[in-house]
């Protein structure tokens, strides 16, 4: 890679202090953690023009080096403009099979996703206090239809990640972190994110936690969806959810392995 010394994913279950965590990591210099990225999904979309639409054109011109280096350059021009040499590209679908490949082949074989986790009930709690705050009254159940995003689409890929990390040879490539240990255990859990990464060590300031790189939640639609406390805290929640939500999302973290 050029300008980029390291990428590393940051993926997992929304609601789970990806944004919070980011923040933290950015007061490293040497690190650029954002918002929700889109480099993830532009070199699936890069990599479906060159292997499916634009495959008779690329192979007739015998472009098969210029495939590699279209996609293999995204990160790079995304990131092009950024001061850091470290990346922590935050996007749930980086643990979504096909995008590992994509990691392993076009950004590095021995690639790194760190994969926030929490319980579904606590997530979707979470969203339903984010809808009351901003005056919406979506169907909650809708959160849990099977293949959906947020939630279970990114579900999806938590397990597929857990079960790759059972793998003595893939075990290195991945880190569950819980949203309960970044909350309670900050100091331990940004070591152990500084052990997994292999960084430098840097002094983190847990009581002034600024993002440096904001979100525009207007474009989301869902005002506070990415709002940062400055001092690390698990917010209060009193939302009450449905008989049959409360019924799914245990059935959910049962599979799962979240305790009750």
């Amino acid at each position: 890679m050029g300008k980029i010394k390291q990428f590393v994913c940051l993926s997992g279950l929304p609601r789970t202090g990806s944004t919070l965590l980011s923040a933290i990591l950015s007061q490293n210099p040497q690190i650029h953690a954002e918002g929700n990225s889109a480099v993830c999904q532009l070199m699936w979309d890069m990599h479906q023009s060159c292997f499916v639409f634009a495959k008779e054109q690329l192979a007739a011109n015998k472009r098969h080096k210029t495939i590699h280096e279209l996609i293999s350059q995204i990160p790079e021009i995304y990131y092009k403009d950024m001061e850091e040499t470290i990346v922590v590209d935050k996007c749930r679908s980086w643990t979504i099979p096909a995008n590992i490949e994509l990691l392993k082949k076009y950004v590095d074989v021995d690639f790194k996703i760190i994969i926030l986790e929490r319980p579904v009930i606590e997530i979707v709690k979470s969203f339903a206090k984010l809808y009351a705050d901003n005056h919406i009254t979506p169907d909650i159940n809708n959160l849990l239809l099977p293949n959906s995003e947020p939630i279970m689409r990114s579900i999806a890929g938590l397990t597929r990640a857990k079960t790759e990390s059972k793998k003595e040879e893939e075990s290195a490539h991945y880190l569950f972190i819980s949203y309960h240990e970044l909350i309670n255990e900050t100091e331990q859990t940004i070591q152990k994110i500084y052990d997994f990464c292999g960084w430098e060590q840097f002094k983190h300031d847990f009581h002034h936690v600024v993002p440096k790189y904001p979100e525009d939640d207007e474009v989301y639609g869902l005002k506070g969806q990415h709002k940062v406390r400055q001092t690390v805290e698990k917010r209060s929640n009193t939302i009450k959810l449905g008989e049959e939500v409360l019924k799914k999302c245990a059935l959910i973290d049962k599979l799962l392995g979240f305790s009750p």
